[in-house]
Parts: C-alpha cells; structure tokens; sequence
C-alpha cells in the first residue's frame, strides 16, 4: 500500500491541567499506533530555518512542537500539504514514504520527535529524486 499525505494527521494528546502547570503523556501503542523506539529533538534553530528535506522507507513519526511553532511540508509525490504546528498537546503522525520538511522556525522553537525505529541510516531517503524512484516502485508492486 502506498501511503498519501492523507494518511498524515494531527491527533489530539492528553493534557492534564492543574495550576502548577500542564502535563502531556504519549505511550506508544496506546496514544500513537506504534511503539516509541527513539525520541530526539530540534531546537536553537535560528528563527526562520529550515529542516528535514528527507523520507522514511518505513520510520512512523510523531511529530510535536513542544515550544514555538514550525510548519511541516508533507509531499507523496503527487500531493502537496502543510501543518502548522504550535501547540504541544498535539502532535503530527507523519507515516513512511512521505516526504518532509520542516520550515519556518519560530526563534526558540523545540521540535520533538518520537519514532518507531532506533536510528537507520538504510530507511532515509535523503534525495528528492530518490523518493520519486522510491515512490514509483512500491506503486507497481
């Protein structure tokens, strides 16, 4: 099956609220559908900055803004979208064969990242050229 930029969506995390502050839970297989592997994050980038421009053969992805705000670009190869992420209580599932670029960093930005798999240098895509080549075989399979 060939995965399409409507397969991406927001979903909506917990958040539990009491005056001392807020407090947001993600445990894999019960708010995301699949098990968290690897969690990193993005931040001191220079408002206005771009990252990412890359694929995954097979990584799923929770995408959050835990600070700041950001856009992710989400490109299938034939269509086009974006997502303005602002607020830590929701996160952007972004699943494998999706192109993704992260763009317009607020300054003091944290993008968190939680994945399915450890680090694979194998299952990047790091060439857009690659991804359509990439995108074009799982379609005639």
């Amino acid at each position: 099956m060939q995965n399409s930029v409507y397969d991406c969506v927001i979903l909506p995390l917990s958040k539990i609220h009491n005056r001392a502050g807020n407090i947001t839970i993600v445990e894999g297989q019960t708010h995301i559908p699949f098990e968290v592997c690897r969690i990193y994050y993005l931040y001191d980038i220079p408002g206005g900055e771009d990252r990412g421009g890359h694929a995954h053969k097979t990584l799923h992805q929770l995408i959050v803004a835990a600070s700041g705000s950001f856009n992710v670009l989400l490109d299938d190869g034939q269509n086009k979208k974006i997502i303005t992420l602002n607020r830590p209580d929701y996160g952007l599932m972004v699943v494998p064969g999706i192109w993704r670029e992260l763009l317009e960093f607020s300054s003091g930005a944290i993008c968190l990242v939680l994945a399915s798999q450890k680090y694979s240098k194998d299952d990047y895509i790091r060439e857009y050229d690659q991804f359509i080549d990439f995108k074009v075989r799982i379609h005639y399979k």
